[in-house]
């Protein structure tokens, strides 16, 4: 699914790459970054707009505020929608997504994985196979 996600980047937005930059902050790679104008360029495969990629796309803003790039926005491309969607970063969403990276090493360091959660979006989700791995279909 990654593959293909990155296939419909480049023949979708063949122009892009001449005009933005690929950024990798702390691990997390944002595909197009125009820096002029201080936006976050996501494009999503899905024909439909989910939340997860609103906050994907905050969280890539709250990587750039941690690193004294404020200000900056996000524009989420859905070709097959030909629909575009806006996102801004708030003061709630840093206190949020803050409170979630610290919660993180409990759960990298707890002997037990977290129970498996079964919704209707996880089949269609790109990390479907680390989180369902030992689980027979």
């Amino acid at each position: 699914m990654v593959a293909e996600g990155k296939l419909i980047g480049e023949t979708t937005y063949t122009g892009r790459a001449e005009k933005y930059t690929e950024v990798e902050i702390d691990g997390v790679k944002i595909d197009f970054y125009d820096a002029r104008n201080k936006v976050v360029h996501e494009v999503k495969k899905s024909d439909k707009i989910e939340q997860a990629h609103v906050w994907q796309v905050k969280y890539y803003l709250y990587k750039l505020v941690q690193h004294g790039i404020t200000d900056a926005t996000g524009m989420i491309d859905y070709p097959k929608l030909r629909q575009r969607e806006a996102v801004e970063l708030k003061e709630e969403d840093i206190l949020l997504i803050a409170q979630w990276e610290n919660e993180i090493p409990a759960l990298i360091y707890n002997d037990k994985c977290p129970d498996v959660i079964r919704k209707p979006v996880c089949k269609n989700c790109s990390y479907n196979d680390f989180c369902y791995i030992d689980e027979s279909e």
